[in-house]
């Protein structure tokens, strides 16, 4: 009873929003960052399942991310073209459903090519592994020809806005992001704390220890890979199908900034931790959002202007200065909370279970 009570309120919070959030956030960009924001939280989970509990470093999840959204938005603009319904509610249910579903096969699928040859693989090795495959998928997309070719209708680094070019179908409104996001930290929440959690960290603490004790590792580390990459591909369609969000998927929209913002997430809120991955994604999101929009007070744009200084006009470059004072937040951080926010804590303890 208490478990069903959970999942009707999480239900009734995701209708509420649904409903009620554009006319309580008039401002759409302010509605985007939000749900961005719960996008980035899942991101931060899967990933996490990775590098906190399995203790592989893998640098490439924005490519588990990219293909979960092109997977969703090619799956929604072919079903919301043959049902020619406006994006409702109601009609989501027919679209949204089938692109998770296959944004999560695609990432799966993904997920057991990239984690069977990585098995021998740790640290730096795997790091590297883990970037060609997201720089692979980057630039197979970017690099591809408007016309012939298996990746043509795609658009190449024009980015894909549906079979038909109007764009791909905004249909993913609060209602399945708040849905979709808690089932997924609720799924990250109890591997965690399960037989197959404590697997994980007892393998990524000592990996010959954990075989002698009957673990088998090639089982968990291609396990782990896959439950990451199918977090990140529905994170990844959720993002492509978000209202208020782009209606045209770039490829270089899931480069290695990307991946390096999900790290940041994970190592700021603490590896190990779903909460703090949860915590770091919020921090991560707004912080940059914060840094972009100081950047538009007239105090810093009048610093935009030439100076003169030591008989030379210099201009700053402001889109360079985001970066480094989003670099020295998380320096300072880390030097302050060298194991992050919670650490492997979490905000609410729950014993584990065999």
């Amino acid at each position: 009873m208490k478990r069903a009570a959970i999942v009707a309120l999480v239900a009734a919070i995701a209708l509420a929003a649904d409903v009620w959030l554009a006319a309580i956030v008039k401002d759409g960009s302010v509605r985007q960052l939000l749900m961005l924001t719960a996008c980035n939280a899942l991101v931060a989970v899967s990933l996490n399942v990775i590098n906190g509990m399995a203790g592989q470093f893998s640098i490439g999840h924005a490519g588990f991310v990219g293909l979960g959204a092109y997977a969703a938005a090619i799956v929604a603009s072919h079903l919301h073209a043959r049902t020619g319904v406006a994006p409702t509610l109601a009609h989501s249910f027919l679209v949204v459903p089938p692109a998770l579903l296959a944004s999560a096969a695609v990432a799966a699928i993904a997920g057991v090519l990239l984690g069977l040859p990585s098995l021998r693989l740790r640290g730096d090795y795997l790091a590297i592994v883990t970037l060609g495959f997201a720089e692979i998928f980057r630039l197979s997309i970017a690099s591809a020809p408007r016309t012939g070719g298996a990746l043509s209708a795609l658009g190449g680094a024009n980015g894909y806005a549906g079979p038909d070019g109007q764009g791909v179908p905004l249909v993913a409104g609060p209602f399945w992001i708040v849905a979709v996001v808690c089932l997924g930290c609720a799924i990250a929440w109890r591997l965690k704390f399960s037989a197959w959690g404590r697997a994980l960290r007892a393998m990524r603490e000592d990996e010959i220890a954990a075989a002698s004790v009957g673990i088998d590792p090639t089982r968990y580390k291609v396990t782990s890979f896959v439950i990451a990459a199918i977090g990140g591909g529905v994170a990844g369609g959720l993002v492509a199908l978000m209202r208020d969000g782009s209606p045209v998927q770039q490829p270089d929209a899931y480069g290695f900034l990307l991946s390096f913002d999900a790290i940041t997430m994970v190592i700021l809120g603490g590896s190990g931790s779903v909460s703090g991955s949860i915590l770091g994604a919020v921090f991560v999101t707004l912080s940059i959002k914060a840094i972009e929009l100081a950047q538009a007070t007239p105090l810093v744009q009048a610093l935009r202007g030439p100076h003169h200084v030591a008989g030379a006009d210099i201009v700053l470059d402001l889109n360079a200065l985001r970066m480094i004072v989003y670099a020295i937040v998380v320096v300072v951080l880390m030097v302050m909370r060298p194991e992050g926010l919670l650490g492997e804590r979490e905000i609410v303890r729950r014993e584990a279970t065999s």
